[in-house]
């Protein structure tokens, strides 16, 4: 029995309902009360599964659990069941983060770091390299990098991936600026009417160039931090954020020696926007 389209399951997929519960809790709504078994076999779900699912419902917000014999469940109106499960992600974050900040600051965080420490020790700099997936993931490693950077940070990039870097590192970038790291950013394509461009010029400590691509036909986006680390984009701007491709590596010869005078050469062939 289908009870709801696909377009309908693929949305509570992508508010991280996994595929049990988005089955159960449209069964639910359908029947308005029930209990376990029956929804089990209105869904097509294991019933050894549906009591651990179901409860899990409940603790999102999305189901209330009768207390009778048997279990009983009664469905949440949709909008009222998709706010309660929104408060409780807010709590659950709130609670995380601030365990986060007290762990950050606990004895505990000097044993990890004496771990993390221990391993480093046993690995060379060209072994710290990996894949990352998701635009997210991609600008959450960039920021690391600039915000650890004591020299300079030389970044090719392109009209569309200066907007990115605008919008996700503006002041990561200046805070680096202001405490004397040398900050430039070369831009294949034209780049002179971006609000990026402007903003980013408009700081002293931060030069932005646009690169004769006549003279040198370079593309691409990659970052280099202290000659040292990289980011290397591996797709285009245009993909979807979820598809977003880069490679990041500690290798100070492939950061120092490869894409350092890489960038030199976009910067040695390039002028003030």
């Amino acid at each position: 029995m289908v009870l709801a389209s696909n377009k309908v399951m693929d949305a509570l997929k992508g508010i991280g309902l996994n595929l049990y519960e988005r089955k159960l809790w449209v069964a639910l709504l359908a029947r308005g009360t029930s209990t376990a078994g029956e929804l089990s076999e209105i869904a097509n779900v294991p019933r050894s599964r549906s009591y651990d699912i179901l409860q899990s419902l409940a603790e999102k917000g999305f189901v209330i659990a009768q207390p009778a014999k048997p279990l009983r469940y009664v469905a949440i109106p949709p909008g009222e069941a998709l706010e309660r499960a929104k408060r409780k992600l807010e709590e659950d974050m709130k609670l995380t983060v601030q365990r986060i900040d007290e762990l950050k600051t606990s004895p505990v965080m000097k044993e990890l770091s004496s771990v993390h420490s221990t391993g480093l020790s046993m690995i060379s700099t060209e072994e710290m390299a990996g894949a990352l997936k998701g635009k997210g993931l991609v600008m959450q490693q960039m920021g690391s990098m600039f915000k650890t950077a004591n020299k300079k940070i030389n970044i090719l990039t392109t009209g569309d991936g200066l907007n990115d870097i605008f919008e996700n590192h503006f002041s990561d970038l200046k805070k680096a600026a202001d405490r004397g790291v040398k900050v430039q950013i070369a831009v294949s394509g034209d780049s002179r009417s971006s609000p990026a461009a402007k903003s980013l010029d408009d700081l002293p400590a931060i030069e932005v160039r646009s690169v004769n691509t006549k003279e040198i036909p370079i593309g691409g986006r990659f970052a280099v931090v202290d000659g040292k680390e990289l980011v290397f984009s591996l797709t285009d701007t245009k993909v979807h954020n979820t598809q977003d491709m880069a490679f990041w590596s500690k290798s100070e010869h492939a950061a120092g020696n490869v894409m350092e005078p890489l960038f030199k050469l976009a910067w040695n062939n390039s002028k003030k926007l």
